[in-house]
């Protein structure tokens, strides 16, 4: 008898490990379901739905249609008849941001430093060093910030104005219409995106 109750025990047991194996198996298989297609489906849709331009990269345009940049990533201008935005020491690179994490003292930065000076200086000779806003000479965290100060927009001014022969007053109502307020009025500073900025002057010279 007590081998018999044994075996019919054993019996459950191996039954109710089974069920259970079962019932993981299904588990696993719903939640690989849900969470793996179902949610990235849904949640794609819903964005592609209610904000298609920032579930696409918040890409800009140019007014032949094409694409020029995102809002979300500077970029560097080579010619100086445009806004310059801030320095990056990863090129603008979004593959990888970040900058390198030099003290005040480290000579590379230092060097740097020197250098974007020196260019400033050659670029704008109308423009004294002591006006020359640092954040046009010094990394952001990420080393992707498509923002300057509005500042920083309106000392290229006399710069820009000189190789467009736009007036100041007319480059800096520019400045001012691009210029974004600070976030729900309180949180951050204001700010211009350099590429919308330009896009709209590249516009205004008819180019």
């Amino acid at each position: 008898m007590a081998t018999l109750a044994q075996d019919l025990q054993g019996g459950e047991e191996e039954r109710s490990g089974g069920s259970m194996l079962w019932i993981a198996i299904r588990l696993s298989l719903l939640f690989i379901f849900l969470c793996g297609i179902v949610y990235p489906l849904v949640s794609t849709g819903l964005a592609q739905l209610l904000f298609p331009h920032q579930a696409n990269g918040s890409l800009l345009k140019d007014k032949a249609g094409n694409v020029v940049g995102s809002e979300l990533i500077g970029q560097s201008f080579a010619d100086p008849s445009y806004f310059q935005g801030r320095v990056s020491s990863i090129d603008n690179k979004a593959v990888a941001s970040g900058s390198n994490n030099y003290a005040p003292s480290n000579p590379d930065l230092l060097a740097r430093v020197k250098a974007s000076i020196a260019q400033w200086q050659k670029d704008n000779p109308d423009v004294p060093v002591d006006r020359l806003p640092i954040a046009l000479i010094t990394n952001s965290g990420s080393g992707l910030d498509p923002h300057i100060t509005p500042q920083s927009a309106l000392v290229q001014i006399p710069r820009i104005g000189k190789l467009t022969g736009l007036s100041a007053a007319e480059l800096t109502s520019l400045v001012d219409a691009y210029t974004e307020d600070r976030d729900l009025g309180v949180f951050g500073d204001k700010r211009v995106n350099v590429l919308k900025l330009n896009l709209a002057l590249k516009e205004k010279l008819g180019k």
